[in-house]
């Protein structure tokens, strides 16, 4: 397979930046953005939306919407809004969040590795279109269709790590987003515990260090 190389949009970057970094990723042949949900700074789904809406061919991931944030249901309606609106150019990453932020919003479940696990396989159920009713430990989604499922349905990746997880996310998505610091051989481990799935889609995040430009002055000011 081959890779795509993305640039991420910095959280700490005021949302109206969002345009003028899209369309400059977007005009540079650059493959995707990344967009930062992280409590409490910007949303991703707001700013996937405008990122799509403003660019021609850049896919964008979010990586990654709390699982526990957005009731599944809930989830499920924003990922095919924003694949609607942008046929085969969206990844959605979901994961458990930060257990502290969690904490701090009143959402933190007993146990993260089965809620997650819920809101994965809901959610990827009502992308294709499916009738869900499921009584779980957290997600409880009786006779749920979408009403306008995606056409194309998007990949959904699950942000996690650990070895639980991970064959997690090998079981009931379609690939996982890894934060910094990883390598070539963290990547393959990580295939490994996923149980080494067709079609399995990874995504690194790693840090760059750029020389300062018009364009970077720009969007800090």
């Amino acid at each position: 397979m081959t890779p795509n190389i993305g640039m991420c949009f910095d959280r700490s970057l005021p949302a109206r930046a969002v345009v003028e970094f899209a369309e400059s990723l977007d005009e540079g042949g650059v493959d995707q953005l990344w967009l930062i949900e992280d409590c409490f700074f910007t949303a991703g789904v707001s700013l996937a939306a405008t990122a799509l809406a403003r660019t021609e061919r850049l896919h964008v991931g979010i990586g990654i919407l709390p699982a526990v944030a957005r009731n599944a249901a809930v989830t499920a309606m924003e990922i095919a809004t924003l694949a609607e609106l942008a046929p085969g150019r969206v990844i959605a990453g979901v994961g458990h969040g930060v257990q502290e932020w969690m904490e701090q919003m009143g959402a933190r479940p007993s146990s993260p590795l089965a809620t997650l696990e819920e809101v994965l396989t809901t959610v990827r159920q009502l992308l294709r279109g499916e009738t869900v009713h499921f009584e779980g430990q957290h997600v409880t989604l009786r006779d749920v269709t979408l009403d306008q499922p995606p056409t194309i349905v998007p990949p959904v990746i699950a942000g996690v790590r650990g070895p639980k997880s991970l064959a997690m996310a090998g079981r009931v998505c379609d690939g996982v987003v890894l934060a910094d610091g990883v390598g070539p051989t963290y990547v393959r481990e990580t295939i490994r515990n996923a149980g080494s799935p067709n079609n399995f889609r990874v995504s690194v995040f790693s840090a760059l260090c750029l020389a300062p430009t018009p364009l970077v002055e720009a969007l800090r000011s």
